[in-house]
């Protein structure tokens, strides 16, 4: 199968070699002219995906920033094979899908959101994995939702990296649990550590303080429009996060221990709610 990839950071990057690993040949294309000559002399791409070639891909990942994506598509959806899939992986839908199902009704190409649901705190090529998405979940936002031949059709093309589990949502749906599930974990993480205290961490901390500040160290530029992005969304969790903080920090400062206790329980069954427990 021929396979473009139109961005090779951490998650388009582990795209191109999980590809490779699978026996297909690559087309790739990056800003980055460095990465992209490497990801070539790595032998994880063979060729430079252009306007003149990009026809020939039966699959089409778009592994960028929403309005990037966009753009792209604008500026090339008439080269695309009418037969071809086209797949974004970004992360937020809203935006990209509206664009991607417009031009893919004008040009005659199918287009699917999709949200691979992996990656680390590190990001660029050279931290990318052929295995990144193995046993991860995809999300997929189709254009309609009575065609199961399309999305089976979507987990056939992505086979290749691995995932372990697909769900189908809308772009709506999608960026509102995504505001919750990832952006807002790396607003608190990039929050939490600049309290003075963090200079001084080593030797008082243990697992808590690793797992809730692993994803402040960000991709602060890529955050930054993926939140403004998906505004609306973030700022509603923000401010029921501020709600409930208010209330522990009141009844912490205030001595009332019957109120701490109560917010602490109530938020222990949440979690043993939202794990099924």
């Amino acid at each position: 199968m021929n396979v473009g990839i139109l961005g090779l950071g951490l998650i388009g990057g582990s795209m191109a070699r999980a590809y490779k690993k699978a026996g297909h040949t690559v087309y790739a294309f990056d800003t980055d002219k460095e990465t992209l000559s490497f990801a070539k002399l790595s032998e994880n791409a063979d060729f430079t995906m252009s306007e003149k070639n990009i026809g020939v891909c039966e699959l089409l990942l778009l592994a960028t920033l929403p309005d990037a994506a966009v753009k792209y598509l604008e500026n090339n959806a008439k080269y695309i094979n009418k037969n071809a899939f086209v797949i974004d992986c970004c992360g937020t839908k809203k935006n990209v899908c509206k664009a991607g199902f417009a031009l893919a009704e004008k040009y005659g190409f199918t287009f699917i959101g999709g949200h691979p649901m992996a990656g680390t705190h590190k990001s660029g090529f050279k931290n990318s994995r052929s295995d990144m998405f193995k046993g991860a979940p995809m999300v997929l936002v189709p254009p309609v939702f009575d065609n199961p031949s399309l999305i089976s059709k979507a987990e056939e093309l992505l086979a290749p990296a691995g995932f372990g589990s697909f769900s189908v949502t809308t772009a709506e749906k999608h960026d509102e649990m995504i505001a919750f599930t990832s952006q807002m974990p790396h607003i608190i993480s990039n929050a939490f550590i600049k309290s003075p205290s963090a200079l001084s961490h080593k030797g008082f901390s243990a697992g808590s303080y690793k797992d809730l500040t692993r994803v402040a160290w960000l991709n602060a530029p890529m955050w930054t429009r993926l939140f403004i992005e998906n505004a609306g969304n973030v700022t509603k969790e923000l401010d029921f996060l501020i709600k409930e903080l208010t209330a522990y920090k009141k009844a912490i400062s205030t001595g009332d221990s019957e109120k701490l206790c109560g917010l602490l329980e109530e938020g222990k069954r949440r979690k043993e709610e939202v794990d099924g427990k």
